[in-house]
């Protein structure tokens, strides 16, 4: 892998990907405006947006930055055997399963102090985890595809990967709390 550290070779590879991700972000919040009046109905739903679509994207950056190191270290194997690649995929989807309940609670809690429609604080920590668990294995996915990509163009991973990650776990997240909420709401 290649690198060269000039503003034209930086800008030449990442302003075509910020470009698409802008497009991206906006997708999502056209998506999340459909879903607004439900949001407003139910201020714990509300308040699990923008953590939810944050806490997939941190999963996704962390096993990013994994990967690209162990990537640059010449350790990473794109072979679905390869443990190292394995362990990192199985303790993001880990992670999601302890901390999502969390901030289920968390939102539910938090708007119950500030008023309004509350629903049961087991409906709140179902949509949460049900979300955590699909967005983790959705930042999995597009991670390591990122990752394979960057490397197959030449690219540092370091300034591509984590980029397209965050911001395809904005809307990814938008989309699976979306229809967490229409299965269990």
């Amino acid at each position: 892998m290649r690198t060269e550290w000039t503003v034209r070779a930086i800008t030449r590879a990442m302003l075509p990907v910020l470009l698409v991700l802008t497009l991206v972000e906006l997708g999502s919040g056209l998506v999340l405006g459909s879903f607004e009046a439900q949001l407003l109905r139910f201020p714990s739903l509300l308040a699990l947006v923008p953590v939810t679509i944050g806490t997939a994207g941190n999963l996704g950056s962390i096993l990013a930055a994994r990967l690209s190191t162990a990537l640059h270290l010449g350790t990473l194997s794109f072979d679905p055997t390869d443990e190292e690649l394995a362990g990192n995929a199985l303790a993001t989807i880990a992670l999601s399963v302890t901390v999502f309940p969390v901030i289920g609670v968390g939102a539910w809690g938090l708007t119950g102090l500030l008023g309004g429609v509350r629903l049961p604080v087991s409906t709140v920590v179902a949509v949460a985890l049900l979300s955590g668990i699909a967005l983790a294995f959705l930042a999995v996915a597009v991670t390591l595809v990122t990752t394979y990509a960057a490397y197959r163009f030449e690219l540092d991973p370091d300034d591509v990967v984590i980029p397209v990650v965050t911001n395809t776990c904005d809307v990814l997240g938008v989309l699976v709390l979306f229809a967490s909420v229409q299965l269990l709401v």
